[in-house]
């Protein structure tokens, strides 16, 4: 028999509270300041970091389902805040880009997100920082290369 795990111990789930605390805070900043959701934040910030995307490029790096992808993209083109062109290396596709309106939202976000940032991590040393981005790094990749595992029929559980 397996031995019991508490829920309160088991990592994925202090993961999952932790990225929801953090996630939430934020979040209720976006909204309030912005009218942004947190899956069209995600959006506005990956447009910025990467430039033009599709939409199936969105799904990939935000992590988020496409239906999610979708209406974040949807919401932010109704706002003019981002516009679709034709992508001419794939005619079934269309890229995804920030508009001038959201290129000047993304600037006047991304120093509030770094300041939060600041605040919700202000108890840690720089080396306990950089240790906790190695380690995050390390676990989205182990998952990574999990993915389409049978954890099932290989450990018994799930």
């Amino acid at each position: 028999m397996q031995p019991t795990i508490a829920l309160s111990n088991f990592l994925p789930y202090q993961l999952s509270l932790a990225s929801n605390a953090v996630s939430g805070r934020i979040a209720q900043e976006y909204r309030q300041r912005f009218g942004l959701s947190i899956p069209e934040w995600r959006v506005m910030a990956v447009l910025g970091d990467f430039g033009a995307l599709t939409q199936r490029e969105l799904t990939r790096r935000t992590l988020m389902d496409k239906v999610a992808v979708n209406r974040a993209c949807k919401c932010l083109e109704d706002r003019d805040l981002a516009a679709r062109t034709p992508n001419e290396s794939d005619g079934r596709s269309h890229l995804l880009d920030l508009t001038k309106a959201g290129k000047a939202m993304h600037s006047e976000i991304m120093p509030i997100a770094k300041a939060m940032e600041q605040q919700i991590f202000a108890g840690f040393t720089s080396d306990e920082l950089e240790l906790f981005r190695t380690l995050l790094k390390r676990a989205r990749e182990q998952a990574e290369r999990l993915e389409g595992t049978d954890l099932e029929g290989e450990f018994g559980i799930l």
